[in-house]
């Protein structure tokens, strides 16, 4: 079982890039590989930027993307929904390839440091990716993420960290079936 993990953020001390490694470490008999969103920056995407060339980290994201068996995606929020180079990547590819997520199964992730846990950029991606036909095993957004994560230990507050491990062991029971 392959697993892509990304936080899409371009932050070097990415909050969610912590916690998609942290939530794929957890997968068994897993081969996890990491990609970081810097590594795909692409020029602001415009129609007339389309028409010169498309980037090739954009083939290169998309590739990785369907070789997964699962993509676990822990979405950054900012002003409620994503982060402009995630944006900006996703408006790329879909313009390459119309159906973007197809036949990519998706653990949707989010946090941030407020009460909401990035459930603005959540419930974007829950309505928006399905168009383009991602498979949405499951999702799960962590609050106030200071206080409920600790690198060493990972998510510290009991009933969140049960839940997770629920969801885990239900898309492990579905993909190992």
């Amino acid at each position: 079982m392959k697993i892509i993990a990304f936080g899409a953020s371009t932050s070097k001390s990415s909050i969610n890039q912590q916690l998609a490694i942290h939530v794929a470490q957890r997968f068994e008999n897993a081969e996890v590989a990491t990609l970081h969103l810097s590594d795909y920056e692409c020029a602001l995407y415009s129609e007339d930027r389309e028409t010169m060339e498309i980037p090739a980290a954009v083939s290169s994201f998309l590739a990785k993307m369907e070789e997964a068996d699962l993509v676990i995606l822990s979405l950054a929020e900012h002003n409620g929904t994503y982060t402009a180079a995630f944006k900006n990547l996703f408006d790329w590819c879909s313009r390459l390839k119309q159906r973007t997520f197809e036949n990519c199964r998706f653990f949707l992730l989010s946090t941030s440091p407020g009460p909401r846990g990035g459930m603005g950029v959540m419930t974007a991606a829950l309505e928006r990716f399905p168009r383009h036909q991602a498979v949405i095993l499951d999702h799960f957004s962590l609050p106030n993420f200071q206080q409920n994560f600790c690198p060493d230990k990972g998510i510290t507050d009991e009933v969140l960290n049960l839940s997770l491990q629920e969801k885990i062991q239900q898309i492990q029971q579905t993909l190992w079936a």
